[in-house]
């Protein structure tokens, strides 16, 4: 299977830095959107068939394989049966969660995210939020979702400033994504999440992937650490929802099932070089 390009000089030199000593490389991506498909309901989250078996093939024949999301690290784990994927680490929550070899590290929540998860019911009852919208409590974070209102991108644009006040009134942030708006912890995001695994895993290339934005900043890191020497890849696993992600990004594919396909691709690559 042919590997798809990336449209960019940096991207491009990456990608063949990574071939040329995969096994120095760090590939990480986001969880929903990049590796599962977006669903209405967070919790019937699945990944795209055969890409978990893909990365659990993969992960051997590099240095270090990782998922990054703002979800619990567990959660993810059990969704997506990622226990399967040899020496996988599962950063959860922005980095505030390690999971690795079966056990879980974990940050105790700022008491910010209790006065949210108090307050939250009552400020979308007394708001009016449309019917369809739904709450759910990643327990370091909590998310509004409006996927299954009326009118998504509208009832999301009502709702924000008040979601802003009460998260600035909790000592929170919000972070913005598609359909969705999260409360969460300040100090952490995936860029930071993602420049302390290249630097604990001494990565000679780093490969990011991702399809929201909350993954900006990962690919902020990935511009970052190439300024200091060390070739990194962007691929934005792209939807009609978001488009920012794909313009900063060397390699835009068809959403997680285009991002199958590159795996497969990249896999094959490394086991057969120039076949």
């Amino acid at each position: 299977m042919s590997l798809p390009q990336p449209s960019t000089d940096a991207g491009r030199a990456a990608l063949t830095a990574l071939l040329a000593k995969p096994a120095t490389a760090l590939v990480a991506f986001d969880f929903d959107g990049t590796l599962a498909p977006i669903v209405d309901d967070p919790r019937d989250s699945a990944p795209y068939p055969g890409i978990v078996e893909t990365l659990a093939a993969l992960s051997p024949l590099i240095g270090t394989t990782a998922v990054i999301t703002g979800r619990p690290a567990a959660t993810v784990v059990e969704l997506g049966g990622l226990d399967r994927v040899p020496d996988l680490t599962v950063l959860g929550h922005y980095g505030a969660e390690r999971w690795s070899d079966g056990a879980l590290v974990a940050a105790e929540p700022p008491p910010g995210v209790a006065l949210v998860r108090a307050d939250l019911p009552g400020l979308l009852a007394r708001v009016g939020a449309p019917e369809g919208t739904f709450v759910e409590d990643k327990g370091r974070s909590l998310a509004v979702h409006t996927r299954r209102t009326a009118e998504p991108d509208a009832a999301l644009a009502r709702l924000a400033p008040h979601l802003e006040e009460l998260a600035a009134r909790a000592d929170l942030r919000v972070e913005p994504g598609r359909m969705v708006i999260e409360l969460r912890p300040q100090g952490v995001d995936k860029g930071a999440a993602l420049s302390e695994l290249a630097t604990a895993a001494g990565a000679g290339t780093v490969l990011y992937g991702g399809d929201d934005l909350g993954d900006l900043p990962a690919f902020d890191a990935v511009r970052e650490l190439r300024a200091a020497g060390t070739p990194g890849l962007t691929v934005c696993a792209a939807s009609s929802e978001v488009t920012a992600v794909a313009e900063a990004a060397d390699l835009v594919v068809d959403g997680p099932a285009g991002l199958a396909a590159f795996l497969t691709g990249l896999t094959s690559s490394i086991r057969a070089p120039g076949a």
